[in-house]
Order: structure tokens, then C-alpha cells, then sequence
């Protein structure tokens, strides 16, 4: 409780309260050109409808929409947006409507502000969804809003800033934890996405201070401590710095930052390093007027001084995604102290503090943007954010949505290039895939291969910083098993998960289509679509093909899909009106495991009971949501389910699967001696086989057992392999494995 008296006691000493005219000067003093008369129009509006409303704190409502009015013109920003800032709450809180507003102000001036509007009265797909169900389905909605216009989010990152300078009066403990989270995992990665350096840092430090006031507290005495301990270091570096310069007659402006309590933190936390291990607590900036004289200081500073290898980077010839730009290098002092050096220009200072809003221009109250200065600083920031509104687009529901979208905010980058030289930056720990698909959805949906630096790799292959990557691409967009445990990028995430869901879609349909008709086999019907028609409406479904996705995917029962085809049908010995007769025919198969039909690891599924490859008897199980599991004919497994052959599919390998590999397991006991198991390898490979696997079972001074996962172009080439393993001296007995047992599990 004494924290929380502490929280609001700091928080009572910030930003006073802005007047009318105070507003309009700090507006003017940037854009002489802006209306005074609408931002004070805004502004009586909005204490006008906010008059009878206060907040937590006991202070009349408006003065929120005032401060946040005035942390926007600190990043100067136009007059619409300061105005939407005044008006952010009227529709939402009061009676005021989007009519009113367009008619009063202007059509821009509503938009802006229906789009920042709170999204708390958002209806949900589902009544009962949770909180977290709710945040997902708003971030959606922002996201969408934010991507046409970028002051949206703006506007709401101020909005939420001056709630948590004053969130310390907020009653409950939950809720101001909850908002913390929630800025921590959202506001602040967005504000860091758009470059707007100033508004992340302090989003992270509040929400750190009521997530963990605890550390919060310890790091801030440390740090009072070590100003204490440094201040005449400090000074004395910083003397030497500008003697340096001014030797040199160099125009510069020198001035040092402090590290922030939530980057000390974050510091300690990744690199498991003590508090007195942090190198960079404090360090110098130094600002100049041209790009190139980033490069002359850089020389004198590691002519005079020596540079501690490996800390040097270069964001102006390479510049972050954001558009920040500067020179990063650190040296040693003669009293062997490491000082960290960041060198810019005017404009990069401006882009790392405001961001995006540093790359707009105001002229006449517009808000036109400035093309060449976004090229200038480095590219278009806005693009940081299109992949989450592509994510949105290829996600299957919000949750996933927001769950990828916070992977892809939260990694650490590498920065790869195009064989054109065209900038990607990706996760640290990305693949080829996560490349092609942060280039555009369709490259990524046609990868095949990749090659790095000039060198054919292996999709799973982690790219580095400096990395050239050329894409392989093919003909056709197809899912790809096990791919998305190869990609860390929401959007490949996104990608890859939307693709399966069209494969899957179109392969259940095809599923469904057979059960069906296999159901009018066994009524001894004839099949049609135009059977189904009628059947639409008793089944409430909108086409015959909803009809089979939802028989493929097990939602519609057999019985009730008979039932409403056949209304009135006798029941069968089976209870189903089904005539049982032999479902295995050997002639044909209606479902092939290869090529044309299903694919594996989308709707069909190689049973881990039996471990079925090509050659053997085989037959398919609907499992209901899954697709369809494969078994051998002989497979244990099949006997549990004999009371449900209606679900039960004929499948057959495509002659096409010889080609393809295929993994066969084997169980074998080996003699425990020196170069046993090297002679069973080299069996494996002499024989066309492939290890993959290989798992101990029992061990004992003489023997061991072991699973061997081999692949094999199909069942004889399987069992030419574990005849070759017979005539090994160290193998005592091998066959093929039809079902993990309880030892492997």
C-alpha cells in the first residue's frame, strides 16, 4: 500500500494541467500555419462534454484529453491530430455522435476519432469469450485502423501514455496490473515498431514499475547511488569529449543519457549479468549537421581513443526498419573506462525521438506525406506495420492473431538482403521460408529451396546479419509438413496455417464426398449431388460441398447425414440402416496416400501404431477435426473401431510413392560391445537406407535393445534392409516395429 501512496505521489508531481492558449502556442511554435481557431474550438468541446465526468484521481475528466492533446504537439504533430486527441472520448463517453463531429469539426477530424475511439464496446463473436478472447478481437480492430491511418495509432499510444503516468490511481491492484501487461506486450513493442523511441521507453518504465515495483525500486536506488559515485567520472568524460571535438574544430552538439530502469532490467535479465556489469549505464551523443561528419567524428574519436572491438555498428548505411539511423561505437578512455558513443545527425535525432510522426510534413493544416524524407531516413516506416495487417488477414481467429503478432514484435532482428540489395529484416533465429514470406505471401507460399550467400542451404538454415538470400521458387502454393516449426515470424506463421486451412477445406470436402458415397453404397443407392439438395435445408447448410467438409471433418455424423438424405430409412443390423459387406477392395482404392488426393500432414496421417509405407495393405480412419489415419491392414488398432466401418476409408499408394521416402521402423537386439553399432549403420547405408532415429529401449551389460527409424522407399526395400541386419555378427534378433511400447514412451 505505501508503494501504491508513493506511485501517486510521483505522479501528482507531472504534467500540469495545459490551458487553452498554452496548447495552441506549442502547436504554433512548429506549424505557425495552424488554425488557432480549431484547436480551440476542440478544446471547449471537449470540456463541454466531459464536464460532468471526472477520473480516479479526483480531477475533472477533460484533463486527460488535454495532456494527451499536449504529449501529441511535443512530437509535432498536425492540427487534426491534436484535435482528435481533444475529441478521442466524446463518442464513446458521452452523447456526442460521429455525425455531430464531422458536421462541427471535420469528416477527417471524425474518422480519426472513431478510429481511436476505445474499443471496449466491441461485440464479441462469442458472449461468453474471455478477457484475453476480447483484447485479441480489439487489437485486430486497431491494427486494421491504424494501417489506413498511422495517427490513429499515435493518438492512442499518447492516450494510453497519459493513463499510465496516471494509473497509480486506479482502486484495484488487478487492473492496474492488467494494463500494465497489456502495455507492455502491446503499446510499447507498437511504439517501438514505428520508431517512436521516446513514448516506448517510457511505457516500458511505468508498466515495469506496477508489474515488478519491487525491481523497479531496487534499480532506481542503484541507479540515484551510482549517479552519486560517477557524477565527477561523468563530468570529466564529458570535458574530454568536447576538448576532443573543439581540438578537432568540429561543429558538434554533446549531451548524455542516462539508461532507463526497464532497459537496465531487461539487460540483466538476458545477459545474467549483476547490476555493476552493465557497460553502458551512461552514454554520450553526439549530434552534427551532415551525414558525412558522422564518419569524420567517428575517425578523430577512434584515432584518439581506442575502440573496444566487436561494439561498432552502423545504422546509418544500414538503417532499422523504424528509420532510426546513427552510429553506434564505444571506446576506452585513458583511465581504461568504457564509454558507449552514439554519433548523428539533427534529423536522425528527430527520427530516433519521434519516429514515424518525424517523417510527415505539415503544410496548410494537412497532413501530406513527405516521400523524400522517408527515403532519406531510410524507408517508409509505415511498413512495420502492413505485416501485422497481413497476419490479421491469414490468421483463423484473434487469438492467433494477436499471438503472432507478439512474437514478431518482441524478437531481436538480423538484417538481410534481397540478391538486388533490398533490406529484410527478420527475428533472430529466421529461416529461408520466414524471408520468402516477409518478401511477399506468394513467394513464400511457392518456396522450395533457398540460397545464401550464393550457396544452395537447407530451408531450416538460420540466417545471419549480412546474409544474401535468393529464393527457389515452384509452380504451385501447397503446404508443406513440419514447416511451421521451421519459421519464428508471425506472418510465415500466419501464412503457412492459412495455406493448410485451404488445403485441409478442399482434402475434407474430398473426404467427405467419399463417405458419402460409400454411405449410398452400403443403402444400395445410387449417388448423385441432386440427392443432396434437398437435404440442404433439413441439415442447414448452404451448399453440397458444406455438406462434405463438415462429413469430412466428423462434425456431421453418418447416421444423421442418412438420416436426413433418407427420412424415415429402416435401421440396419449396424443401427445405421447400413447392409454390411467387405470395404477393402483390392482393384481400386478411392483415396490415394501420394500425389493427387490427400496430403500427408494435412488431412491424412501415417498411424505411429503401425507405421504404414508404401507397399503396404493399408486403410483409412476418419478421425474426427484431424482428417484421416492411416493403418496397416493388420493393424491392432483397427479392431477397437470394427463398430465403426462406416468411417472407415479404402486408400492405396499412388506409384508415384516409390520415389518418395517413407520412414519404417525396426526393433533390434544388439550385441553391447565396441563397433556393433557402427557395423548396423553402415549396413543401414550400404542398403539404400536412411537413418533418421535412433532410441534406446533396455540396456544391460551383454545386450540392447533399440528402435531404428529408417527411411525406405517402401515395404520390400524395408525388409531387403532388416535381412541385411541379420547377417550382422552383432545383431541377435531385428524385425519390423508395428507399435511403440510402453519402454519407449
Amino acid at each position: 500500500m505505501n508503494k501504491l501512496a508513493d506511485i501517486k505521489a510521483d505522479e501528482a508531481l507531472g504534467p500540469t494541467f495545459l490551458s487553452q492558449q498554452d496548447l495552441i502556442d506549442r502547436v504554433r511554435a512548429y506549424d505557425p500555419s495552424a488554425s488557432a481557431e480549431l484547436l480551440a474550438k476542440a478544446y471547449d468541446f471537449s470540456i463541454k462534454a466531459h464536464a460532468d465526468q471526472t477520473r480516479h484521481s479526483g480531477e475533472p475528466y477533460y484533463t486527460h484529453t488535454v495532456e494527451v492533446a499536449g504529449i501529441l504537439a511535443s512530437l509535432h504533430l498536425d492540427v487534426a491530430s491534436i484535435c482528435t486527441a481533444l475529441l478521442h472520448d466524446v463518442l464513446e463517453d458521452t452523447d456526442t455522435t460521429y455525425d455531430e463531429l464531422a458536421e462541427e469539426f471535420t469528416p477527417e477530424i471524425a474518422e480519426l476519432v472513431n478510429g481511436v475511439t476505445k474499443l471496449g464496446q466491441v461485440e464479441l463473436s462469442n458472449p461468453n469469450a474471455s478477457k484475453e478472447r476480447a483484447q485479441a478481437e480489439n487489437f485486430q480492430k486497431f491494427v486494421l485502423a491504424m494501417s489506413k491511418d498511422v495517427r490513429v495509432l499515435l493518438v492512442k499510444l499518447c492516450d494510453r501514455l497519459h493513463n499510465m503516468r496516471t494509473l497509480g490511481y486506479h482502486p484495484k491492484q488487478s487492473s492496474r496490473e492488467r494494463i500494465s501487461r497489456e502495455t507492455m506486450e502491446i503499446y510499447a513493442p507498437l511504439a517501438r515498431r514505428i520508431g517512436v523511441d521516446k513514448i516506448c521507453s517510457e511505457l516500458e518504465d511505468l508498466s515495469f514499475r506496477h508489474l515488478n515495483p519491487s525491481a523497479y525500486e531496487s534499480i532506481t536506488h542503484r541507479l540515484e547511488a551510482w549517479r552519486t559515485e560517477q557524477g565527477a567520472a561523468i563530468s570529466e568524460v564529458s570535458t574530454a569529449l568536447r576538448t576532443t571535438l573543439d581540438t578537432e574544430d568540429v561543429q558538434a552538439r554533446l549531451y548524455g543519457r542516462e539508461k532507463r530502469a526497464y532497459a537496465i532490467w531487461r539487460k540483466l535479465q538476458k545477459q545474467n549479468i549483476s547490476f555493476d556489469d552493465v557497460a553502458d549505464l551512461y552514454a554520450f551523443r553526439i549530434i552534427v549537421e551532415q551525414d558525412r561528419d558522422c564518419y569524420t567524428i567517428l575517425g578523430i574519436l577512434h584515432e584518439t581513443y581506442r575502440a573496444v572491438p566487436a561494439r561498432f555498428r552502423d545504422f546509418i548505411s544500414v538503417p532499422k526498419p523504424n528509420g532510426y539511423q546513427s552510429l553506434h561505437t564505444t571506446i576506452r578512455m585513458p583511465d581504461n573506462r568504457r564509454v558507449e558513443i552514439q554519433i548523428r545527425t539533427e534529423r536522425m535525432e528527430d527520427v530516433a525521438q519521434r519516429g514515424v510522426a518525424a517523417h510527415w510534413a505539415y503544410k496548410d493544416s494537412s497532413y501530406a506525406y513527405d516521400p523524400q524524407k522517408a527515403k532519406d531516413s531510410g524507408g517508409d516506416p509505415l511498413r512495420r506495420i502492413r505485416p501485422l495487417v497481413e497476419m490479421m488477414e491469414q490468421s483463423g481467429d484473434a487469438d492467433e492473431f494477436l499471438e503472432h503478432a507478439k512474437l514478431e514484435m518482441f524478437a531481436d532482428q538480423v538484417f538481410t538482403f534481397t540478391p538486388k540489395g533490398d533490406l529484410i529484416a527478420l527475428p533472430r533465429g529466421a529461416t529461408p521460408i520466414d524471408f520468402a514470406y516477409a518478401v511477399h505471401t506468394k513467394v513464400g507460399d511457392t518456396c522450395i529451396g533457398s540460397i545464401v550467400n550464393g550457396r544452395e542451404v537447407p530451408l531450416r538454415t538460420r540466417l545471419a546479419n549480412g546474409d544474401v538470400v535468393k529464393i527457389i521458387r515452384g509452380g504451385t502454393a501447397e503446404p508443406q509438413e513440419g514447416w511451421e516449426n521451421m519459421v519464428v515470424t508471425g506472418k510465415a506463421r500466419s501464412a503457412l496455417r492459412r495455406l493448410t486451412r485451404t488445403g485441409q477445406a478442399e482434402e475434407f470436402r474430398r473426404i467427405g464426398q467419399t463417405l458419402a458415397e460409400h454411405a449410398f453404397a452400403r443403402e444400395e443407392k445410387s449417388y448423385s449431388e441432386a440427392a443432396l439438395t434437398d437435404t440442404l435445408k433439413r441439415l442447414n447448410y448452404m451448399t453440397v460441398d458444406d455438406i462434405y467438409e463438415a462429413l469430412g471433418r466428423g462434425e456431421l455424423s453418418m447416421k444423421n447425414f442418412m438420416n436426413a438424405v433418407f427420412p424415415g430409412r429402416g435401421e440396419g443390423p449396424d443401427g445405421l440402416g447400413f447392409v454390411h459387406r467387405d470395404l477393402i477392395e483390392d482393384k481400386t482404392a478411392s483415396l490415394y496416400v501420394h500425389g493427387e488426393g490427400l496430403t500427408k500432414g494435412v488431412s491424412l496421417h501415417l498411424s505411429p501404431c503401425c507405421s504404414p509405407i508404401p507397399g503396404d495393405r493399408i486403410i483409412g480412419m476418419q478421425s474426427p477435426g484431424r482428417g484421416i489415419e492411416i493403418h496397416t491392414i493388420d493393424c491392432e488398432e483397427l479392431s477397437k473401431h470394427e463398430a465403426q466401418q462406416e468411417m472407415w476409408l479404402d486408400l492405396g499408394w499412388r506409384r508415384a510413392a516409390e520415389q518418395t521416402a517413407s520412414t519404417g521402423r525396426v526393433t533390434a537386439t544388439v550385441e553391447h560391445v565396441p563397433g556393433a553399432l557402427a557395423d548396423v549403420t553402415k549396413i543401414i547405408g550400404e542398403s539404400g537406407g536412411n537413418l533418421t532415429n535412433i532410441k534406446t529401449l533396455l540396456r544391460s551389460p551383454a545386450f540392447f535393445d533399440m528402435v531404428l527409424d529408417i527411411e525406405v522407399r517402401d515395404n520390400r526395400h524395408l525388409v531387403q534392409i532388416i535381412a541385411a541386419l541379420r547377417t550382422s555378427p552383432y545383431v541377435v534378433a531385428t524385425d519390423r516395429s508395428r507399435a511403440l511400447n510402453e519402454t519407449e514412451e
